[in-house]
């Protein structure tokens, strides 16, 4: 039994770029990118923030208010968050398989999932910014474009979703 309140989740892209999403608990959010690893949302029920990515799949969510919760990309389009919640994006591909794994009780094939930081130092914070800058300019120097930097949808081997979450 996992530790975790699963919530699914859709997004649709809107004309303007950004993402409309849906979560199955009637929460809904507005996401616009606002940077390369950053990106500003609020929701329907007035609260809003930004999520960064910073690095080893780790997500910082701050809250308006300042209150930050941490989270871990699982792949498959699942992120773990520090608050007991596992989001699980039904909108693509790889979401999809994960749900369908998760449902058939193949943890096993998924793994285990890794929980997410409960609180980090702003020196960590920074120490995992720098990897993923390190991360990005050797994988650019060798000719591997790392895909669609703007892209909404998350990889179909299971990788990273580019909206954090």
């Amino acid at each position: 039994m996992s530790q975790y309140r699963e919530i699914t989740f859709t997004d649709e892209l809107l004309s303007d770029r950004s993402v409309h999403r849906r979560f199955a608990d009637g929460r809904e959010e507005w996401r616009r990118r606002a940077g390369d690893r950053i990106v500003e949302w609020r929701d329907n029920f007035g609260r809003g923030g930004v999520d960064e990515a910073l690095g080893q799949r780790v997500i910082k969510r701050q809250y308006a208010t300042g209150e930050v919760v941490y989270g871990r990309d699982q792949g498959y389009g699942r992120t773990a968050w520090g608050d007991g919640t596992l989001t699980v994006n039904r909108t693509s591909y790889g979401g999809r398989t994960g749900a369908i794994l998760a449902a058939a009780g193949a943890g096993a094939l998924l793994g285990a999932v890794l929980a997410p930081p409960l609180m980090m130092s702003a020196a960590e914070e920074e120490q995992l910014r720098q990897q993923a800058q390190q991360q990005a300019a050797s994988s650019s120097s060798s000719g591997d474009s790392g895909g669609d930097s703007g892209s909404w949808t998350d990889d179909d081997d299971g990788g990273s979703d580019d909206d954090f979450g």
